[in-house]
């Protein structure tokens, strides 16, 4: 009951009540002009009315009591990547069934509350279905950017029974809704990473000494297949490093990019983080600005998909005094805790002095890197200086698909 004032606050009267309001007074004031007992008698009668319904309607929680109602609601799938549709089944009953708890049930308009960014360009259309025991509303959200929405608390209005007042309140708690950037799968062929870097560092290319065979996958390179064994054994075989396997890979947002081209830059850097890690490769995506503390570890298997994505819808940009120093910090960092098999994918805007440095000293370490830098000012020397630095770099423009990014590095190696 210590909310009891506040939930009074909440009921309002309906027109009906408003005229009963005016009757009322209308009523008292011209019986005691007139001096006539009987109509200050009406008029005082008429203000009791509302007065009750008043009290009547907004002493009682909704969510409490013998008769309280019960919220759930369930989001399919979740979360969601943009520009899909989820399936949500909002579901009001009684905790506890009762005559009175199914009175208030069906004495209920309920609204469900949405943010604008959970809805599609209709709008959100809820189809209601009314059961002996509950209300089940179903309807469809279609996110449009990538991050967190609050959906609910459900709006429950009540009007008292002869009309006079009604009680809007929330029911039920608000959820998030986490929305995933799209993503585009981009064919990665597994031996892609060893072409890469060869052609970088000028390496020798294995012989056949240093070669074992296995069963051909979709995606890997014709020129691997070895005939001689695939004759002798009725099926292809191809040869691939006695010593290799998946390499681990960086991915490196610069969130600098964020915002440009419909969230072009953490789409990108999504597609090729999940294309990367189906193909085998442990992989991680890792923002401008994370210091050494905070460098994620890299993801393997069908779960990590899921944990990948999860890591950039909170993803924001930074102020622009800042973009610099984030790229300094999170490239010093790299070179602390980077392993040196880890293969690192930078998507960066042109960048010059100390930040360059630095990146630029992270080709010459360990394994390399490749390098997508946004057509801009400077963004040639920014290409010209991490190839004289050992990284594979290239130009895009915002907005290029995933696949063209992607052949801007491979179109390098044939």
């Amino acid at each position: 009951m210590a909310n009891w004032p506040g939930r009074l606050r909440t009921v309002r009267p309906t027109r009906r009540g408003a005229a009963a309001l005016g009757a009322g007074v209308s009523f008292g004031v011209l019986g005691i002009v007139l001096a006539l007992p009987d109509l200050v008698a009406l008029g005082a009668a008429c203000l009791a009315a509302v007065a009750v319904s008043w009290v009547w309607l907004g002493s009682p929680r909704l969510d409490a009591g013998r008769a309280a109602l019960a919220v759930e609601r369930t989001i399919t799938p979740h979360p969601i990547q943009r520009g899909h549709e989820a399936d949500v089944l909002l579901t009001v009953r009684p905790e506890r069934p009762s005559a009175a708890a199914l009175d208030r049930l069906r004495s209920v308009r309920l609204a469900e509350q949405a943010h604008h960014m959970l809805a599609g360009p209709e709008g959100v259309r809820a189809r209601v279905f009314t059961h002996l025991d509950r209300i089940e509303v179903r309807y469809q959200i279609s996110p449009r950017w990538r991050g967190r929405f609050p959906l609910g608390p459900v709006s429950a209005t009540r009007t008292d029974l002869f009309g006079l007042v009604t009680a809007r309140v929330n029911l039920g708690t608000d959820d998030d809704v986490l929305v995933w950037p799209a993503t585009n799968e981009v064919e990665v062929r597994s031996d892609m990473l060893g072409d890469l870097e060869r052609a970088g560092v000028g390496s020798r290319l294995p012989s056949l000494e240093d070669s074992v065979l296995r069963e051909y996958v979709a995606g890997d390179d014709p020129r691997r297949v070895h005939w001689l064994s695939a004759a002798r054994l009725g099926q292809l075989m191809v040869r691939t490093d006695e010593a290799a396997g998946p390499r681990p890979i960086t991915v490196l947002l610069d969130r600098s990019l964020i915002g440009l081209g419909d969230d072009w830059a953490v789409e990108t850097a999504a597609s090729l983080a999940c294309s990367l890690l189906s193909a085998g490769h442990p992989t991680r995506i890792i923002a401008s600005d994370m210091d050494e503390t905070e460098l994620p570890e890299h993801l393997t298997g069908a779960s990590g998909r899921g944990v990948l994505l999860d890591s950039t819808v909170d993803l924001d940009a930074p102020s622009p005094p800042d973009a610099g120093a984030g790229m300094l910090t999170t490239a010093h960092s790299l070179r602390i805790r980077r392993g040196r098999d880890d293969v690192l994918v930078a998507l960066t805007a042109p960048i010059s002095g100390d930040p360059l440095a630095e990146m630029a000293a992270l080709g010459m370490e360990a394994a390399g890197g490749w390098a997508l830098v946004t057509r801009g000012v400077g963004s040639p020397e920014t290409v010209r200086a991490l190839r004289r630095s050992g990284w594979i770099a290239s130009e895009v423009s915002v907005g290029d698909e995933p696949a063209r990014v992607w052949a801007t590095l491979t179109e390098r190696v044939a």
